[in-house]
């Protein structure tokens, strides 16, 4: 990777759904030699320099936001209820650490709540049932008072966990928050880079959305004001490499980037995957094909939208994500990268053609 220090920031910074500000603070500082607009709703928006309008768009997707919470209430003893903005398991947030962001812009540092085994019954120790309902932030204080008052914590405050980057030398594998998904922001970032100054049949813009973890709210929004053509998801992928057999783990680090056939949201585009696969192996990009049965991504939005769109949604995968704490390789990182850059360079308008299956679909672009 030619620029781990912006992945870094990405990892680092604070934004769980609805609250991205602070990440596209870091985009911003990434991009300046492109367009980049910001809408109401916090999706991002790039363009090349060399932007035509008047070629068929193809927009490379990822998302902002990550798995966080929301202040609920404080309650008597100064202990912080939460609401979660994406998906949790319980029984993953006891005893970590996480910062609230308050309405002044202050960042709290807390401990969700574990009760010590000496205050526990034996029946409590036995158990394993866990409640997102019951779960509470102390930040270190003894009184409501003093969190409403000092720390200026109130309802409404986002919440994200307490992690920060690092990249292990020795094994190229790099540790952090929010793989899920600033990994797929950086692809874009970096995928724009690769393709400056490069005369290409097609316009490439690229869009963050905001709020997927809440309901892929965001790419609805950005896929009615690019209208495209065709597009590629960047994702981080959930990683199963440490939980099944090697002939049926299909998201493995190391193994390269993860062509995605089938989630709950999207069933892939043939031509797409036939161009990428082609294109990878005649580059000699690695690459693993997944087909999931949960889950879903941006490309569930932008599918549906317009006259309908072709989505190649390439995963980089990514353990343990919907916790604090995500490992992802580098390699296939750059293999993510790499395979975008060729299958947009390889763009003719005949293979445009062939995306869209026949002459059934009609474009004075294409």
């Amino acid at each position: 990777m030619k620029n781990m220090e912006a992945l870094e920031k990405l990892s680092n910074a604070f934004g769980p759904g609805g609250f991205e500000e602070d990440v596209i603070v870091s985009v911003r500082e990434e991009l300046s030699q492109f367009q980049v607009e910001v809408d109401a709703m916090n999706n991002v928006y790039i363009r090349r320099s060399a932007h035509d309008g008047n070629k068929p768009v193809l927009m490379l997707d990822a998302h902002l936001d990550e798995v966080g919470f929301m202040v609920q209430f404080v309650d008597s003893k100064g202990l912080i209820s939460i609401v979660p903005l994406g998906g949790w398991v319980p029984s993953n947030l006891p005893a970590h650490s996480m910062v609230i962001k308050n309405s002044r812009g202050e960042y709290i540092k807390g401990i969700v709540v574990s009760k010590p085994p000496h205050f526990m019954s034996p029946k409590e120790k036995a158990s394993s049932e866990l409640t997102l309902e019951g779960l509470r932030i102390d930040v270190g204080c003894t009184s409501r008072e003093e969190v409403t008052e000092l720390f200026g914590i109130s309802a409404g405050d986002p919440v994200v966990p307490d992690v920060q980057f690092r990249r292990e030398e020795k094994t190229g594998i790099l540790l952090g928050k929010a793989f899920d998904n600033r990994i797929g922001c950086y692809a874009v970032l970096e995928t724009l880079r690769r393709l400056e100054g490069l005369d290409l049949p097609v316009d490439v813009v690229g869009a963050l959305a905001s709020q997927e973890e809440i309901g892929t709210r965001g790419a609805q929004v950005t896929a009615q004001v690019v209208k495209p053509d065709m597009a590629f998801v960047f994702e981080g992928s959930p990683a199963d490499d440490m939980y099944y057999d090697a002939f049926e783990a299909q998201g493995v680090l190391k193994k390269g980037v993860q062509i995605r056939h089938l989630d709950q949201s999207y069933i892939s585009h043939r031509g797409f995957i036939n161009l990428a696969t082609e294109i990878a192996k005649e580059k000699d990009i690695p690459f693993q094909s997944a087909v999931r049965r949960g889950g879903g991504t941006n490309a569930g939005k932008i599918h549906l939208s317009e006259k309908a769109v072709p989505v190649l949604v390439l995963g980089i995968p990514s353990r343990y994500v919907h916790t604090h704490y995500s490992y992802a390789a580098e390699d296939d990182i750059d293999a993510a990268v790499n395979l975008a850059v060729e299958v947009i360079k390889s763009l003719d308008s005949e293979k445009v053609r062939v995306l869209y299956k026949s002459d059934l679909f009609k474009s004075d672009k294409l």
